[in-house]
């Protein structure tokens, strides 16, 4: 981890929102279980689903198929449609927001900081659960999983993010809960705040060189305070 990191100059945040701003799950592996009982495969644990996440949906299908069978297109794409109706219809009914985010978020626009959404999620879902547990004025940009726009830890999405408002890299920091956030953030060019309350261990943070760890949102505000 970087010793001078300060957010002193920051004027804008990406998060992630799967394990960063919202715990997802629940719903997630709800969605997950039910395409595979519709196939007669079998399901996975909680803790095992949280492993399987980070690369977006297909990735999230792909992991939770038999390893046998995760080279199968027809099942895949078969599995993937079933799930992605499900969720359509369930996809927040028990995903939460952690405590301390909202007072963060806030805090954060109290000091003239951006606020943008950085997700794997397909844009739709991304959308849907932020203006469902967020409303659709707290965050500046919302962005989710695009046709024809590579994925987290490709920084093509996080590029565009930062060029929308016109900042320098030196002015944004990407927050988010995986070694894949870390990965994307420093591709781009940009230091990331790793979030050890998420899907992801401190350690996988550690390793993937975050810059700053902290392990509750309220730290957020902390963090942000003491470099003021």
């Amino acid at each position: 981890m970087s010793n001078t990191f300060s957010s002193a100059d920051i004027k804008l945040c990406i998060f992630d929102l799967d394990g960063t701003l919202v715990n997802t799950i629940g719903d997630l592996a709800a969605s997950v279980d039910f395409a595979m009982r519709s196939l007669s495969l079998p399901t996975h644990s909680i803790k095992e689903y949280t492993s399987f996440v980070g690369n977006g949906t297909l990735s999230l299908i792909k992991r939770s198929l038999p390893s046998n069978l995760q080279d199968n297109p027809e099942l895949l794409s078969k599995a993937h449609s079933i799930f992605t109706k499900h969720y359509s219809e369930h996809f927040c009914d028990t995903s939460f927001v952690y405590d301390g985010i909202i007072e963060a978020l806030h805090y954060l626009k109290s000091r003239g900081v951006k606020l943008a959404v950085l997700s794997n999620k397909p844009d739709v879902f991304t959308k849907a659960i932020i203006n469902k547990l967020f409303g659709e004025d707290l965050f500046d940009v919302v962005l989710g999983a695009r046709e024809g726009i590579p994925k987290k830890p490709n920084p093509t999405a996080e590029l565009e993010v930062i060029k929308r408002f016109g900042f320098e890299k030196s002015e944004c920091v990407h927050v988010g809960d995986s070694d894949v956030d870390v990965i994307t953030a420093h591709n781009a060019g940009i230091k990331c705040l790793g979030c050890a309350w998420g899907f992801r261990p401190y350690e996988c943070l550690k390793n993937a060189s975050a810059d700053y760890i902290i392990t509750s949102p309220q730290e957020i505000e902390n963090f942000f305070a003491k470099n003021s």
